[in-house]
């Protein structure tokens, strides 16, 4: 009895992380959050950090978009501005079929 006393008293004593179980539903639904650059209105850009009426304009006239770092290959916003809001912006892709050509 006493050996395993011991040993118990020799044992580290580890705490569960809040970030290890709880994490994953976490970035899942960050991820949903995340405002699509190829749908979001021109206020919902512009409540972007850095983005404001023409950059908004910008981003809208510039759809769509393949990558969210199209805003940057394509020189919609600088590199600087992009750094600021990478994590808040997703480009989302339309499912096939969904986007139709517009009727002439």
């Amino acid at each position: 009895m006493l050996p395993l006393l011991l040993l118990s008293l020799m044992l580290p004593v580890v705490a569960p992380t809040p970030s290890s179980a709880a994490g994953a539903p976490q970035a899942t639904a960050a991820a949903s959050d995340k405002l699509d650059i190829n749908t979001a209105t021109k206020d919902q850009l512009k409540a972007l950090p850095g983005i404001g009426d023409a950059y908004s304009q910008k981003i809208i006239d510039g759809r769509p978009y393949r990558t969210k770092l199209d805003l940057v290959h394509r020189k919609i916003i600088p590199q600087a501005t992009y750094d600021k809001v990478r994590d808040q912006i997703i480009a989302k892709q339309p499912k096939p079929g969904a986007m139709a050509p517009a009727p002439k």
